[in-house]
């Protein structure tokens, strides 16, 4: 099992977080009734489908929740790791647990949950388990073509069927409550019994029905935390009411000659316009990943100022108003663009013709600040690129 937040807490403590949720996760399971053999198997008899409205019911639950706080920009679903699929191993271990199941009773985890109350038949499933794991330790090299063989990668269902995210989930909710409905019929038949609801029974599972589908309809028809953040971006009303932090290229240049390493310079062009030149100091964060979390940190910090310049006045300033709603930071846009820039503080630079003070005090005073930033440029070249976060995606699983 991996780090449950890379970068926050310690391999050390994330086993300790494990094993509490390893705990609390078999009380669950106990309480349930899944330390009972009988209830267990009873989805292969067709008298009592538990396990299946259980787990069905946790993973209806969990997608539902992913995508809410996918929805409110809470959870990032493309750092969510997907174990890959080894489609032979997945057959035949499969075929192998449900007929261990369906013999023993247990399935892993059950059998420690029932070992964990001193059930001998728990106990033995679980002594059974660990000498079936040493088998296959020792034996590796020979089963191992069959279990990397069909490699299909971290498979998504949904990708699968060509649907989006939030279709899948309708699915598999609808499905979910059909399968309650007709194993419910199947429990009556095989236990010859009547159905019996109470009024009480009756409005738990139609609040539980409501709750689950009103929910995948509010993140269907609101706007993700994104497309709110994009509308504003492109709503010319709210960009007039917005009063914009400007610094021409002078005041800028002084910025970087002298207080570099309080102040972010980002450039939002495209990287082939950025290669081709780019301000003294810059970096290059393309205006289409400006949500990319590797960049997040930069538009939430308070310890730097971040001054955005762009060849487009519209994209500069739609990026202003991006970085205001993403973060706290301090924010201003150059008015000019970089060609302005580059002339104004280009290494031959010209003397003005006429022997003016006013000229001759601007001619100096930019001459100074190429003289500054070039040096600085040059004892910091490899420093000029922030160090990239890297993304560290969450590995393991049942």
């Amino acid at each position: 099992m991996g780090p449950l937040v890379p970068y926050i807490f310690s391999n050390e403590f994330s086993l300790v977080i494990a094993l509490l949720s390893g705990i609390g996760f078999g009380f669950a399971l106990e309480q349930a009734g899944f330390s009972s053999t009988k209830k267990l198997v009873g989805l292969f008899y067709g008298y009592d489908f538990t396990v299946l409205k259980v787990f069905f019911t946790a993973g209806v639950t969990a997608m539902i929740g992913v995508l809410l706080l996918s929805h409110f920009g809470f959870l990032d679903l493309n750092l969510i790791y997907v174990n890959p699929t080894f489609l032979w191993s997945a057959l035949v271990g499969g075929a192998i647990m449900g007929l261990g199941f369906v013999i023993g009773g247990f399935c892993p985890g059950t059998s420690v949950c029932a070992a964990a109350i001193g059930k001998i038949d728990g106990l033995a499933f679980v002594f059974g388990s660990a000498i079936g794991i040493i088998i296959f330790a020792e034996a590796y090299p020979f089963f191992e073509t069959i279990y990397l063989a069909e490699n299909w990668g971290p498979v998504l269902m949904n990708e699968m069927l060509g649907m989006s995210k939030l279709a899948f989930a309708f699915l598999l909710t609808a499905i979910a409550f059909l399968a309650f409905y007709f194993t419910h019929k199947i429990e009556d038949k095989v236990s010859k019994r009547q159905s019996n609801f109470s009024k009480k029974k009756i409005i738990v599972y139609i609040s539980g029905i409501s709750l689950a589908f009103i929910t995948l309809v509010l993140i269907t028809i609101t706007p993700s935390k994104e497309e709110v953040i994009a509308q504003k971006i492109e709503d010319p009303k709210i960009q007039q009411n917005i009063i914009f932090n400007e610094v021409d290229s002078d005041a800028l240049a002084f910025e970087i000659a002298n207080n570099y390493y309080k102040i972010n310079v980002i450039d939002v062009r495209s990287p082939e316009e950025y290669e081709a030149y780019h301000l003294p100091m810059a970096i290059n964060i393309p205006f289409e990943e400006l949500g990319n979390r590797e960049w997040h940190k930069v538009f939430t910090q308070n310890l730097k100022a971040n001054y955005f310049y762009a060849d487009d006045e519209s994209l500069v300033r739609k990026t202003y108003v991006w970085a205001s709603y993403l973060g706290n930071s301090e924010n201003f846009i150059l008015t000019e663009n970089s060609k302005t820039f580059k002339e104004k503080f280009s290494t031959d630079i010209k003397m003005p013709n006429e022997d003016l003070k006013s000229e001759m005090q601007i001619y100096n005073y930019r001459k100074d600040l190429i003289i500054k930033m070039n040096i600085l440029t040059e004892s910091l070249k490899n420093l000029s690129a922030p160090i990239k976060v890297k993304e560290v995606k969450i590995q393991g699983g049942c």
